[in-house]
């Protein structure tokens, strides 16, 4: 019991001095969350400077906002929540075009055989980089955040049958990613 108050005082105390600028507490709070939110990052990002432009930018509102966070909650998932958030603003800034509607993805069906199961993290997560901003984005807000089509489409500003077509379109491409990597290797 004395171990968790102790953790929570801590982290209360850091909090406040993030609050006051205190530059030591904000480099603490960034070099613990750094490694799991890079992660979140790219899993959003074209390629590794886009997940490093994602995450400092997440992590000055983590600092512009802190004040709002509420003790007692998880602080992780208040900044994993601002850090998809963040994500989600970069992919509207380089939105270049709406995708078709589920009419025309019928047709995209694939018979390859699970080769994810023989892939490695870096090797997913190097496909999921490869998918356009817009199926990578649905992508992960679906498969890794767990947002019903309904939240995507209000985020994204599309809809829901547009969130469900690059769905379909996403995984459809990354089969098709994974299987060939799963040939190319002749795993």
């Amino acid at each position: 019991m004395n171990i968790a108050l102790n953790l929570r005082e801590t982290e209360q105390t850091l909090i406040q001095a993030c609050i006051r600028q205190e530059r030591w507490a904000q480099k603490k709070l960034y070099e613990t969350h750094y490694p799991k939110m890079m992660g979140v990052c790219l899993r959003y990002a074209n390629n590794q400077e886009d997940s490093r432009d994602i995450l400092h930018e997440g992590f000055i509102k983590v600092f512009r906002n802190l004040g709002k966070y509420q003790p007692g909650t998880s602080l992780n998932a208040w900044i994993r929540r601002i850090m998809v958030n963040t994500a989600i603003d970069f992919y509207r800034k380089s939105q270049r075009r709406r995708t078709e509607d589920l009419q025309e993805a019928w047709h995209l069906t694939s018979q390859e055989a699970d080769a994810v199961s023989t892939c490695t993290e870096k090797e997913i997560l190097a496909s999921v980089q490869q998918l356009s901003p817009v199926y990578r984005t649905v992508f992960n807000l679906y498969a890794i955040e767990g947002y019903p089509h309904k939240d995507i489409a209000a985020r994204l500003g599309i809809t829901e049958s547009t969130s469900r077509s690059n769905l379909l379109k996403a995984r459809v491409k990354l089969q098709g990613m994974l299987a060939s990597k799963y040939t190319e290797h002749g795993k």
